[in-house]
């Protein structure tokens, strides 16, 4: 499987063989059989960057102090190693909220602990970064069914657990997290007092012409659907902010704001950093101050 994988990823970096592709009925008809077959690997990279399936960096390897492992465990058996930063009282207060993070399609929860630190520390809340099946050092193998128990799991842990149970929790994706985020949102809302959303696509079946316009004819043949689109609609009784990196390379920006404007919510607000790309947007100046100003807004309507 892997040395099909890693022919398609050849295949996409070629210049070549992407015209080739187009006029190649042949070549066509073997991509198409080897996306199918091989889209796991291909939606959800979890080998990238290199040792991302045995080397997870610990919020103590960034200086965090305050922060415990949480060993989820799914109804169907899957171990989920996760990291829960802790609100910080250096600030003097703490706002009572809880983040739980889902990350990008690559990579682990390791790679994304200097988010929580910001906002544990900054902002007083605490962070909960979800290990995804497959990832890290996650057992199991990664699926949209998969990943939506997964996430499902970590909000119940959350409601479940004497010292968060009582604060106001807010869903936080980003790309593919955004898609997990909106899944749970919306059979949660009741439960959850806010959705944040960075660089998030609208499904992946419309992705994949944008991605690649070759493959815009096999798109169909995605089963991973993540209908971002739909879904968000029926998002309506909960505040969503959207944060859209203007210079996405891999997400196009407009599938940001299609959401923004399909989504259900009365209470949503839409943030652009124009030099943010898909990976970086987190970087750009006002992007914690942003997020800060959400929930601050949430605090004071009593959300």
């Amino acid at each position: 499987m892997d040395r099909i994988v890693n022919l398609i990823y050849d295949i996409l970096r070629n210049s070549y063989l992407k015209r080739l592709f187009t006029v190649s009925s042949s070549i066509a008809v073997a991509l198409s059989v080897a996306l199918y077959f091989a889209q796991s690997y291909l939606i959800y990279p979890r080998q990238f960057p290199a040792g991302s399936r045995t080397d997870v960096p610990s919020p103590s390897d960034f200086g965090v102090e305050s922060w415990e492992a949480v060993d989820l465990v799914t109804p169907d058996g899957e171990k989920l190693p996760s990291f829960l930063l802790k609100a910080s009282p250096k600030l003097g207060h703490k706002l009572p909220f809880t983040f739980i993070f889902f990350h990008g399609n690559a990579g682990n929860i390791g790679h994304r602990v200097p988010i929580g630190q910001v906002i544990s520390d900054q902002m007083g809340a605490n962070f909960l970064l979800v290990s995804y099946r497959g990832y890290g050092l996650s057992t199991g193998t990664p699926s949209e069914k998969g990943l939506n128990i997964d996430a499902q799991t970590a909000l119940d842990w959350v409601l479940d657990n004497p010292e968060l149970k009582d604060t106001k929790i807010i869903i936080y994706g980003q790309s593919l997290g955004g898609a997990l985020g909106i899944s749970l949102a919306s059979r949660n809302q009741d439960r959850v007092a806010g959705l944040v959303l960075e660089n998030t696509f609208r499904d992946l079946r419309t992705l994949i012409p944008k991605v690649f316009p070759p493959a815009k004819h096999i798109a169909w043949l995605c089963h991973q659907k993540w209908p971002s689109e739909t879904v968000i609609k029926t998002v309506d009784k909960i505040p969503i902010l959207f944060l859209s990196g203007g210079n996405d390379e891999l997400v196009p920006p407009d599938h940001m704001k299609r959401l923004f404007d399909v989504a259900g919510s009365t209470s949503k607000v839409f943030k652009v950093f124009p030099n943010g790309e898909h990976n970086d947007t987190c970087n750009e100046p006002g992007y914690f101050e942003t997020i800060a100003e959400f929930i601050m807004g949430l605090e004071k309507k009593g959300q």
